[in-house]
């Protein structure tokens, strides 16, 4: 699958990604889901080939990640560490972690990898766009996979739609994988996804 970032704003290079852009316009944003609770005893389980990778225990397993709010969460995943980067390159460690009931599709560090090196560091110097990104990745409610199954379009913090779908046991959203998916922090559900999503022109 080919996918492209769209040019970034001020930067003269494009973001080539691996997966296809098929854009859904018909979609119609879901409604608001109600809040799951937060406690991993009652949320659904984890799901997906890459949860193989996360620690079994201490603060960067899912019991740990369940007890803290999810940047705080996810600076203990080694598989998040380039994501962690980027989200406190932008200043957003605070209003993540202070959220209240959130989605987030937190691209991997293959995803990141899938940026050529010299395009990713002129992205992680660009504050403004680089906050347009990763709020295109955070949508404001939890979801749960049987909301994301029905193919409902999400409105992002950023203001642009996500479409997530699902075949089988298998998730995207937007044609990125879902690798490792329901994952609970305190304050978030977590999506892991292969490809950094593309905010839409506005």
């Amino acid at each position: 699958m080919k996918s492209r970032l769209l040019a970034l704003s001020g930067l003269a290079v494009s973001l080539s990604l691996g997966a296809a852009a098929c854009s859904s316009s018909s979609s119609s944003p879901a409604s608001s889901p109600t809040a799951v609770s937060s406690s991993p005893a009652t949320a659904a389980k984890d799901f997906g080939p890459g949860c193989a990778a996360v620690p079994k225990s201490g603060a960067g397993s899912f019991t740990g990640m369940a007890t803290a709010p999810v940047a705080t969460a996810a600076s203990a995943n080694p598989a998040l560490s380039t994501l962690v980067t980027a989200v406190k390159a932008a200043g957003l460690v605070d209003t993540l972690n202070s959220a209240s009931n959130i989605t987030v599709f937190a691209p991997d560090n293959a995803a990141f990898a899938k940026i050529p090196p010299a395009t990713l560091k002129k992205l992680l110097a660009n504050k403004a766009e680089l906050t347009k990104i990763l709020t295109y990745h955070v949508a404001p409610a939890r979801y749960t996979p049987a909301q994301l199954s029905s193919g409902s379009a999400i409105k992002t913090l950023e203001g642009g739609m996500v479409t997530p779908a699902a075949m089988g046991s298998t998730y995207e959203v937007n044609k990125a994988n879902v690798v490792c998916g329901n994952v609970q922090t305190a304050n978030a559900t977590v999506y892991i996804i292969d490809t950094v999503l593309t905010p839409p022109a506005h």
